[in-house]
């Protein structure tokens, strides 16, 4: 039985209902319970645990080559990006420098991901709109990128392609030719999204004004990423703790004002630009050199504590680690993007109908088992 007064106060008419935690718009195994009255929303309470995994526990047992690769399964769209979050902690803890070759091949592989990331989100959150041909648009490109990663890192989500020092193997052959010409495709195809979604009246009205979150509320939340940008807040960790060779590139902080689900919507569709600009001043600019530096088979991190964090398609991806001087971390702790901007989704939703809440969690990006680890 419920606590109802720990979902809300409820009054004679309210109807609480499940939605979840099987449920198409939800992405995954989240169970929401929903205060309504009418048809509008009073409360929204997240449910978690249907996808605990334990992860952090995990990577406690493993070594720290070997708990990288877990942290695949949490943001599964930012695979690459977590991994390259944790080789990084590993590396400031060893004091190791990672070639430049190496670096290059990082910022790549990340923006591509960002890009399938956020190809992805584009077409989910219109079919959950009630427009099902982008869905097939978006899965076009992203097949692409796919197909890239598969032939270099042999894997297609879950890539395993990041190590202590810089990445497992180098590029494959036929990766320069495939990406510049993923590259003239989808600057052929992205105004297609625009005219496609971006500038239908129907998706408009289901956008703007909806699930509205102030500048001062997204930072009181914690949110970051799309999510936090789309209210106007600088949060971008390639731009304001930049790592790697992001402090060398020419890029923008996309940043809109509004608020609303239209502002998250417009920041992921000027963002996709800004990594396609990336990948396109760095896949004719790969250094030769080692695609890894030298390092030992059994990896120790000296006693003391340890952070790193990364900008994923979603936000802030925070590793923590505590050492003893062993081999295997003493606590490792993951600051996920998508536990704290869930945390906003009852503010946003409230005085909502129920159909602007698959809008307004379509807009946050939700991945479970990030938020669920």
């Amino acid at each position: 039985m419920y606590n109802f007064e720990e979902i809300g106060t409820t009054e004679l008419g309210d109807l609480i209902i499940n939605i979840g935690p099987q449920h198409p718009s939800t992405h995954g195994v989240l169970h929401l319970i929903v205060t309504l009255n009418g048809e509008t929303i009073k409360n929204v309470e997240p449910h978690l645990g249907y996808i605990h995994r334990s992860i952090e526990k995990m990577c406690e047992s493993l070594s720290y080559r070997q708990f990288i690769y877990v942290t695949s399964r949490m943001d599964y769209l930012s695979s690459h990006i977590n991994n390259h979050g944790c080789a990084m902690c590993v590396e400031k803890g060893l004091q190791i420098e990672v070639p430049p070759r190496a670096k290059v091949i990082r910022v790549l592989m990340d923006e591509l991901t960002r890009l399938a990331s956020h190809q992805l989100w584009w077409g989910a959150l219109a079919m959950d709109v009630g427009a099902l041909t982008p869905f097939f648009h978006a899965f076009r490109e992203r097949e692409m990128i796919n197909s890239i990663m598969e032939e270099t890192c042999g894997a297609r989500l879950t890539m395993n392609y990041m190590v202590p020092g810089g990445v497992m193997i180098d590029l494959h052959p036929n990766f320069q030719r495939g990406v510049k010409e993923f590259i003239i495709h989808f600057k052929s195809k992205i105004d297609e999204y625009d005219d496609l979604v971006t500038g239908n009246v129907i998706f408009q009205n289901r956008m703007k004004g909806i699930g509205f979150i102030s500048k001062e509320e997204a930072i009181s939340y914690g949110c970051t990423g799309p999510t936090a940008r789309g209210s106007g807040v600088r949060c971008d960790i390639r731009k304001l703790y930049p790592y790697e060779i992001y402090d060398r590139l020419q890029f923008e902080e996309i940043l809109e004002t509004g608020g609303d689900c239209f502002a998250r919507y417009i920041v992921r569709m000027r963002e996709m630009r800004q990594s396609l600009s990336i990948v396109e001043q760095l896949i004719d600019n790969i250094p030769e050199g080692d695609f890894q530096a030298k390092t030992k088979a059994v990896l120790k991190l000296p006693k003391g504590e340890f952070y790193a964090k990364i900008e994923t398609a979603r936000g802030e991806f925070g590793v923590y680690i505590v050492s003893e001087g062993g081999t295997t971390p003493y606590r490792i702790k993951f600051r996920s993007p998508g536990f704290s901007n869930l945390s906003a989704l009852n503010h946003m939703a409230r005085g909502h109908k129920i159909g602007d809440l698959v809008a307004i969690m379509g807009t946050l990006d939700l991945v479970i088992p990030d938020i669920d680890r």
